[in-house]
């Protein structure tokens, strides 16, 4: 094989690099604590701003920075109601499968975390301000 045969196999396809990016901004959205608490917190049904501030515990302005950033990433949506906005998770089913696997990982690298109560029953998330 020569040697640019073997570059060309080692380097990413313009279509996986953009592949990558779009993987990569996925997991950005996931890798803060609170938007992972919001997040989770959005599994229990639709909430304003002032709701999760509320029960979460964050202040409003980290609360609304966070849902823009999964609203950015396609794992929030929201929709008017008045004049406030609902916000929900965009893909319910999705999101649990990816807490299910984060924490199969976890527990393969030996940092058994608890992150999805509805994969197993019990709230365990931890709340404070990023």
């Amino acid at each position: 094989m020569t040697m640019q045969a073997e570059r060309s196999q080692e380097l990413p396809t313009i279509a996986e690099a953009e592949a990558l990016t779009s993987a990569a901004a996925l997991f950005h959205s996931l890798g803060d604590p609170s938007r992972l608490v919001i997040l989770q917190h959005l599994q229990l049904g639709e909430h304003r701003v002032v709701d999760l501030v509320k029960h979460l515990g964050l202040s409003q302005s980290t609360v609304s920075k966070h849902l823009a950033c999964l609203k950015d990433t396609g794992m929030v949506v929201s929709r008017a109601e008045g004049r406030a906005s609902m916000y929900s998770l965009a893909h319910p089913d999705a999101f649990v499968a990816i807490l299910a696997a984060a924490e199969k990982m976890l527990a393969l690298t030996g940092d058994v975390v608890r992150l999805c109560p509805h994969h197993h029953g019990a709230s365990n998330a931890v709340v404070g301000e990023a």
